[in-house]
């Protein structure tokens, strides 16, 4: 059944698939996923520890078959550009570490400019966050990177839309640099040496952003105002997903493919009135928590059985949505909608 299920899967993929050889304990060139180290190393702390608000539907542990048809699955996803090859991931990495540099370089200047005290000055930090596809580790070949500059408080919005947009203007390897500073989400956006970015900026209430700042404590959102908080939600949604996963390379891999396919069937858009890129992610990782031991060629199998039954418009949790001693709004779908009088349409 489950080869039935996959093949037709990467039909709605791809045309054909190569054949798979023994997979297992290898790593498959082009991503990062293997066998072993999908579910072997982690089987047992999967058995003990439950994921999500329900318990798993089935803790069945990996078949050779599965392996096989993950690896054919690997294979269909190669020729859709999916996978992006090491050179281009090192380019990103010195991309991302040249515009820290610059990030750094600016608030200091700001510093110096504002008068702060030297011994100020020499630790106001600052820092780049990545979040969306990048940070879950799904994006594809020449993908663009989501990003956000952290600033310690002596930076003010208006800094980041003017002295550091004017920075950027005179780096000679920054091309197509555009400010959106009307959007839900102000941003910046440039192409640097080749790589698409966007970045958003935060400033929060602390004098200096150390290398250690931790967005996902909490108390990193006192006193923000609320474009800024929208600003770090990327980066805290995204790694809570991956927080919340059993497995994160066999959900990268299903996530790959299932985006994929939304995409080549024109429903990849919340701009369009479709599912978006986290509203995907949150419908595989739900799939992860209901099946941790499963490769992601069954994960796909299971996607589409969960999502074809599921009691719609019933929100899809992949926690409990906690409370906020920040007296900030917490999104609960709840009580957004209500789900009696809510009506679906077809």
């Amino acid at each position: 059944m489950v080869s039935c299920h996959v093949s037709a899967v990467l039909l709605l993929i791809a045309s054909k698939s190569k054949h798979a050889g023994q997979v297992e304990g290898k790593t498959l060139p082009g991503c990062n996923w293997s066998c072993r180290s999908s579910n072997l190393g982690g089987l047992q702390t999967q058995l003990q520890r439950s994921h999500g608000i329900t318990s798993p539907i089935s803790l069945t542990p990996p078949k050779d078959l599965d392996c096989i048809q993950t690896q054919k699955l690997v294979e269909a996803l190669k020729p859709f550009g999916v996978f992006e090859d090491q050179q281009e991931s090192n380019h990103r990495l010195v991309v991302l570490d040249k515009l820290s540099k610059l990030v750094k370089e600016w608030i200091v200047e700001l510093g110096e400019s504002k008068n702060l005290p030297p011994s100020t000055i020499a630790s106001v930090g600052g820092k780049i966050f990545t979040f969306g596809s990048y940070r879950l580790g799904v994006h594809t070949k020449g993908a663009d990177i989501d990003a956000v500059c952290v600033a310690p408080k002596h930076v003010e919005r208006s800094d980041f839309f003017q002295s550091f947009f004017d920075k950027l203007k005179h780096q000679k390897q920054i091309k197509n640099l555009r400010a959106v500073e009307d959007a839900y989400v102000p941003v910046v956006k440039f192409e640097f040496d080749g790589v698409e970015i966007d970045l958003v900026f935060a400033r929060v209430s602390m004098p200096t952003v150390s290398s250690n700042f931790d967005l996902g404590d909490d108390s990193c959102l006192r006193s923000l105002d609320i474009r800024c908080i929208r600003s770090l939600n990327g980066c805290r949604v995204t790694d809570e997903i991956l927080r919340l996963v059993p497995n994160k390379e066999n959900f990268r891999l299903a996530l790959r493919a299932i985006k994929l396919w939304a995409k080549r069937r024109g429903i990849y858009s919340n701009v369009l009135g479709f599912l978006g890129g986290v509203s995907w992610a949150m419908l595989v990782a739900k799939t992860c928590q209901l099946f941790p031991n499963a490769l992601a060629s069954v994960l796909i199998n299971k996607f589409f059985l969960i999502f074809s039954k599921w009691d719609w418009p019933n929100p899809v949790f992949l926690k409990q949505p906690g409370e906020s001693d920040l007296n900030l709004p917490v999104w609960d779908p709840r009580s957004w909608f209500p789900l009696k009088e809510y009506e679906v349409l077809s």
